[in-house]
């Protein structure tokens, strides 16, 4: 059964449904919050409360010192929002104690990498590419924002002693990727404080040329890497540059920190570069998330969680952002509730390294268990004044709530597919691989996935990959690598990529794909050149997930759905299936197969309520080229849950001049609460979406007609393609 909400681990003041008809939250519990996770670790705090040492399973890769310092720093940055926002009121003493834990810190920073008994307080020395330079960054903006409250009232000494630590990261290398940012932020600080200011001023100007490299416009950053976007866009590469920003026309104007933009008229040359863009990015960055608050699942740092909502206040922060203030505040809070009531914090309020609760599989190796509270930039929104529009206005719907939607975001390559009526967002990815130029790495499924959601997430190691289309190269699948780009416009994506097999491409093969979409419907094209006649080809789906799962196959089609309240045990088949090569008709219809796969585990951490409690279901279905069709049980589960299942399409190819076409419709969904029984049936695309394909001089095609007469054309060649549109007029008539 679908999990009801959970307790939340600390106390929360009463809904206020009239100015939050949608998440029922406010300022106050935001502040409570904050509140709620700093309690939580101060009882894990070393001494002099230098190291706060938080439990976990294993330590980072950068080793148990490292780790107590990020619990130190990240929280602090945490109560840094917290008491900056509130013009320096801090009751609980908060400030008092990361002001001990800075001074018995940066006593004798060590290259100790573990915690011993005869120094169970210094941090680390800050080295090139080393943990300590992000964590550096985190307590200088911490600093920043609460100069007048601590860093103005230390004795010299620990002033001299915190400077030179920070310093460090000024003559330090770091990585190639947001990375440049740290040395920014500690520049930015140490530059206003007067502490090395010409070598300060050189890590921001640095910094910002840097970046300045990665930009690729419409406010997309890529990562360093040719092709890495991900959640760092909007909780680093914007956030970093854009806080800076605010900040200096703040110190211009002598104006506290949370002022709007707008009313200052001097120092905003930073914010004319960095603000357009970031409302630039927010345009398309909002549509991505659920009506149940998720962001989409896809990309490294995942546990960072509710870090999301970051690049979201700050928009409104700055005055830089094409969002209502009701719809700022929405997106938001919905994100923050959508994982404290889903069990990312566990009942001692410590957040845990997963998505909702633990998931190890879905963890990067320099990840340790403090590593979380990155998700501490979420509450950059306490820096507004409690009476600015964003905290004051009534909740607006988010673009996911209004109406269904397909946008293409054609900078990373990505086209947003969202439905209204049940709140879920897709994300189809022709662009985004991760990969470095000098390079080619085995795939990453956070990145290297056709297809993302706010519903679920890449399949677990040792499972058959979810959202993927690959060749079978002595049984093995083949993988994607870089892919490149084709174009992208109204509800289309297209991609290339050469087929990767053992850490090498396949000889002479590729593969040139295009997904259409509408409504809840997906068409997935793929045109196969180059393999020799006979190669095997598979095409996965949507991986659903819960505390149980029930799947199946009727005829040309493969289900799979989360078993729960609107579960009936209904085989029967929910709507029309695309058709054929030049027919309304399914090919190869075939009686269905009996298989009926049921698996679940009881109080996985992991589970959770599909969107707004329904129960989530997808399908994926033959069109052409595809011989088979199955539903494949997923043993390791998904950050989701651990019972799991993705439905898979067979084939091989024939050698055909041209190319092999092999195309599948596919669909993903939840049936709402009170849906009735029919909400069980095994879900197929919607009633009247007709897929026609074929092969023309021009290249191979396919055709779709939706339900309300719109209809896309699509022509395939070897790393080309083009995709004609055509507005509903009267009858549908070939082209």
């Amino acid at each position: 059964m679908p999990q009801p909400p959970r307790p939340f681990p600390f106390p929360l003041p009463p809904e206020d449904r009239v100015r939050s008809p949608r998440t029922g939250w406010t300022r106050a519990h935001w502040e409570a919050v904050a509140d709620g996770l700093l309690a939580a670790v101060r009882p894990h705090a070393g001494p002099g409360q230098a190291l706060i040492n938080l439990p976990g399973a294993r330590p980072s890769w950068s080793g148990p010192r490292s780790d107590g310092l990020e619990g130190y720093a990240r929280t602090f940055l945490l109560a840094a929002f917290r008491i900056a926002g509130a013009g320096g009121a801090d009751p609980g003493g908060l400030l008092e104690r990361y002001a001990a834990g800075l001074d018995a810190g940066t006593r004798a920073p060590t290259t100790e990498r573990a915690v011993t008994a005869d120094d169970p307080h210094s941090w680390p020395a800050i080295t090139d590419r080393g943990q300590a330079m992000v964590e550096a960054a985190s307590v200088a903006l911490a600093l920043r924002l609460t100069r007048p409250w601590l860093w103005d009232r230390l004795d010299d000494g620990v002033r001299e002693r915190a400077g030179g630590w920070l310093a460090q990261a000024l003559h330090r290398t770091p990585n190639d990727n947001n990375w440049w940012l740290f040395p920014l932020t500690v520049g930015a600080f140490l530059a206003e404080a007067g502490i090395e200011p010409e070598a300060a001023r050189r890590a921001v100007d640095l910094g910002l040329a840097k970046i300045e490299q990665w930009y690729r416009g419409d406010g997309w950053y890529t990562d360093g890497r040719p092709r890495a976007f991900d959640h760092y866009n909007g909780w680093a590469l914007h956030l970093y540059p854009v806080l800076h920003a605010h900040l200096c026309a703040r110190a211009a104007a002598g104006a506290p920190t949370g002022t709007p933009d707008h009313a200052d008229p001097t120092g905003l040359t930073l914010l004319d570069t960095y603000g357009p863009r970031l409302a630039a990015y927010l345009d398309g960055y909002a549509r991505t998330f659920g009506a149940d608050g998720a962001p989409v699942h896809q990309g490294r740092s995942l546990g960072y969680r509710f870090a999301a909502a970051a690049p979201l206040w700050a928009g409104a922060l700055t005055g830089h952002t094409p969002l209502s203030p009701g719809t700022t505040r929405r997106l938001a809070s919905g994100a923050l509730r959508h994982f404290l009531e889903r069990g990312a914090a566990a009942p001692d309020g410590l957040l845990s390294l997963g998505w909702y609760g633990p998931y190890p599989p879905m963890v990067q190796p320099y990840s340790g268990p403090a590593s979380p509270y990155w998700a501490s930039k979420g509450f950059v929104g306490l820096l507004l004044p409690p009476d600015h529009p964003a905290w004051t206005d009534p909740e607006e719907p988010g673009p996911a709530e209004r109406a269904d939607a397909v946008h293409p975001l054609p900078r990373p390559g990505w086209l947003v597919q969202s439905t209204a009526a049940d709140g879920l967002v897709r994300l189809h990815n022709h662009g985004s691989d991760d990969q470095p130029a000098d390079e080619t790495l085995p795939d990453d499924p956070l990145y290297a996935r056709l297809a993302h959601s706010t519903a679920t997430g890449p399949s677990a190691p040792g499972d058959i990959p979810d959202n993927h289309f690959g060749l079978l190269s002595a049984g093995v699948l083949s993988e994607r690598g870089r892919i490149r780009p084709l174009g992208s416009g109204p509800g289309w994506a297209a991609s290339g990529h050469r087929p990767r097999s053992g850490g090498t491409e396949l000889p002479g093969a590729a593969v040139t794909s295009v997904v259409l979409a509408r409504g809840a419907d997906e068409i997935h094209a793929h045109l196969v050149t180059g393999a020799a006649p006979g190669t095997g080809v598979r095409q996965s789906g949507w991986p659903v997930a819960g505390p149980a799962v029930r799947s199946g196959t009727t005829g040309t089609h493969a289900w799979v759905r989360t078993e729960g309240r609107n579960a009936t045990g209904s085989e029967q088949s929910g709507g029309e299936q695309p058709g054929g090569e030049h027919s309304g008709q399914p090919e190869n219809e075939q009686s269905g197969s009996g298989h009926d796969g049921r698996a679940g585990l009881p109080d996985h951490p992991g589970a959770t309520r599909p969107p707004q409690g329904a129960e989530l279901h997808c399908g994926l279905t033959r069109v052409h080229g595809f011989s088979t069709a199955r539903a494949v049980p997923l043993a390791g589960g998904t950050a989701y849950g651990p019972a799991g299942a993705v439905p898979v399409l067979d084939g091989v190819t024939t050698g055909r001049p041209g190319g092999d076409l092999f195309v599948s419709g596919a669909r993903l969904g939840a049936a709402p609460p009170g849906a009735g029984p029919d909400a069980a049936a095994p879900p197929e695309p919607a009633s009247g979406v007709l897929a026609r394909t074929g092969h023309s001089p021009d290249g191979a095609w396919v055709e779709v007609t939706w339900p309300d007469g719109t209809r896309q054309h699509a022509v395939l060649r070897a790393d080309t393609v083009t995709v004609r549109s055509e507005p509903a007029a009267g009858e549908p008539r070939p082209l």
